[in-house]
């Protein structure tokens, strides 16, 4: 039975090591019910093989993993009562229908599983496509077909291995549509990606790994607001209102942009600018506040991650996470 106490991911100092590579460096995650948490990382970062300690795939060299209190290396399959998902992609029988495939996984499973394959088809918008071979189908198609799969298990913790990968244009607005319908539907999901763009729309909390460490975990709204607050200006005349941020005291970064003026002030100094624009006769057209992308906070933790002495690594690593 799940836990309805205990979170749905917690991991304490999870190392794994293959030889001389340490692939996953004393991680510590913390996924609350009810989260859509992105696990972001480039290709090689370790992503994957935590989650394969996650599901009991591989055996950690040191540190706890649980699922909702159950450690899978101790409990095994009974660890993953309420938990479904895949890792890396999900693998069918190619010459046999999608809904022959799910009666293949509904019989293992049990549970009542059979009867949701309907409804599993529909949530995935696979329905009309149910009697045609997997080997037809699309790598999007095939990766939706996967969500049902793991929908069959009834779970109430999702976890997503690289889901977008490969995905043209259309089938990655679809996944992303997926993912927020299981999250509104109560489940919480654990979508691991190298894809910032992804992550920055579909997740409230993250963690940030390189080189099989994690460099920063919390909410993502926090962790942009510690990238500064930005500012976009456009003004009756651009050229002067550059000089006037300039010469602004408390206002930083100001810079020529495409649609104007960039800069960096709080709350106080925006508004002492605004009103030495007005002064000078200069009307705002657009005044808004820019938070940093993901995208530009992740290059940022990863290159003071990447410092000379590894020192910096530890020290940004440890502010980050005490920060939030």
């Amino acid at each position: 039975m799940v836990d309805d106490e205990a979170p749905p991911v917690r991991a304490r100092g999870l190392v794994k090591r293959y030889k001389e590579v340490l692939a996953v460096d004393h991680v510590d995650l913390n996924v609350n019910t009810g989260d859509v948490y992105g696990f972001l990382g480039p290709n090689g970062a370790g992503k994957t093989t935590t989650l394969r300690m996650a599901l009991g795939l591989i055996l950690p060299t040191d540190g706890t993993i649980e699922l909702f209190g159950r450690d899978p290396m101790r409990e095994g399959a009974r660890a993953l009562d309420g938990v479904a998902g895949f890792v890396e992609a999900p693998r069918f029988y190619p010459y046999l229908s999608a809904r022959t495939n799910l009666e293949l996984l509904a019989a293992l499973d049990g549970d009542g599983a059979a009867s949701r394959i309907d409804e599993v088809l529909d949530v995935v918008e696979l329905s009309p496509r149910a009697k045609h071979k997997v080997g037809g189908y699309s790598h999007g198609m095939r990766q939706r077909l996967g969500i049902a799969a793991a929908l069959l298990r009834n779970p109430r913790l999702m976890i997503l291995d690289e889901p977008a990968t490969g995905l043209d244009p259309a089938g990655m607005r679809d996944m992303r549509t997926l993912i927020r319908r299981l999250a509104n539907d109560g489940i919480t999901v654990l979508l691991s990606s190298h894809q910032l763009p992804e992550v920055q729309d579909l997740c409230d909390r993250v963690a940030i790994v390189d080189r099989g460490r994690v460099v920063y975990e919390g909410a993502l709204a926090d962790l942009r607001r510690q990238g500064g607050a930005g500012y976009r200006l456009r003004t009756t005349d651009d050229a002067r209102a550059l000089e006037i941020a300039r010469a602004q005291s408390g206002v930083e970064g100001v810079s020529a942009t495409e649609h104007g003026v960039g800069f960096q002030a709080d709350e106080q100094h925006v508004a002492a600018l605004s009103l030495a624009l007005a002064a000078a006769g200069i009307g705002i057209l657009t005044l808004a506040p820019e938070l940093a992308t993901l995208e530009d906070l992740f290059f940022r933790l990863t290159d003071e991650a990447h410092g000379a002495d590894g020192a910096a690594h530890d020290k940004g690593a440890q502010r980050l996470v005490e920060a939030t």
